[in-house]
């Protein structure tokens, strides 16, 4: 694919969307590439018998053109020029649905911190598009930069993890990065004391599977780093990406049908919630 030419950033106003939007133009530094900014104003649920309609339709409306009005102005501080939508309707509806309207390659949103954030992201718009969207996500937390000098990608063998897999080859070779591979064998301490044979025999098999994936990357000339990991796979990737000052991490969702799982504490949104630098989400 390359690098990625129509991208579509969220905003709400808030300064991790502002960030998002600046980061986006890191991935989109060509005046060739496509960025679509959008705001959604969600529709109004109040009784409007005590509120005039045209009024309360005004006022949502000027917010979300503030919101675009403060794009423009990022944008021509970049040096760079965005189309802007301004929607009314579901956020999360309304994104995924531009989205493939205009065949985005990616959704940039942003993330307003670490503390609560799992609890934050019960029923959020950010965990709904990355739940529902075919597509790619990135996510980047406040005050983060995103970067593609040193990737991590998770891989424990699912068509899921797969999907991230290639997608991170493709990210370290269109923007010039290193990638570090690494699957998490799950452990506790009940595994460990009456089964270790079995702890042994899933790690040599992990590490069988993360050969095969070094092969793929170096067969497109991507710089490889292979990691097996024991415990907990989110502390495990988030562990790692601390301790390699990551600049990316690339994991893969499992989807519609998996966007309960999504919502209340899969690895997919741990790693989200509690990692220090932007994730990419492959859903395909």
């Amino acid at each position: 694919m390359g690098r990625y030419n129509k991208l579509l950033v969220a905003m709400d106003g808030s300064e991790a969307s502002k960030n998002a939007l600046h980061q986006a133009f890191k991935l989109a530094f060509d005046e060739k590439k496509w960025i679509t900014v959008t705001a959604i104003n969600p529709p109004y649920q109040g009784d409007l018998d005590l509120v005039g309609v045209r009024n309360i339709e005004e006022l949502l409306k000027g917010k979300g053109e503030k919101i675009l009005e403060e794009a423009k102005q990022i944008a021509t501080e970049e040096r760079a020029s965005i189309k802007t939508r301004l929607e009314v309707g579901e956020p999360y509806e309304k994104i995924i649905e531009i989205a493939e309207e205009e065949r985005c390659e990616l959704i940039v949103m942003g993330r307003r911190g670490i503390t609560g954030f799992e609890r934050a992201l019960m029923g959020s718009v950010t965990a709904k598009v990355i739940g529902c969207f075919k597509g790619r996500t990135l996510i980047v937390p406040a005050g983060t930069s995103v970067g593609w000098k040193k990737i991590i990608v998770a891989s424990d063998g699912s068509k899921h993890s797969e999907a991230a897999v290639r997608e991170a080859i493709n990210y370290a070779k269109s923007y010039g990065g290193s990638l570090n591979i690494i699957n998490v064998v799950y452990t506790n301490d009940e595994i460990y004391a009456t089964a270790p044979s079995l702890v042994e025999g899933m790690v040599k098999k992990a590490k069988e599977h993360l050969e095969s994936l070094k092969a793929l990357a170096q067969s497109d000339n991507v710089d490889v780093e292979l990691f097996v990991r024991e415990g907990e796979p989110y502390q495990a990737i988030t562990g790692l990406a601390k301790e390699l000052e990551a600049d990316t991490i690339v994991i893969g969702s499992r989807g519609k049908t998996a966007m309960k799982r999504i919502l209340i504490g899969s690895v997919t949104s741990r790693v989200i919630g509690l990692t220090p630098c932007p994730v990419l989400v492959v859903n395909k």
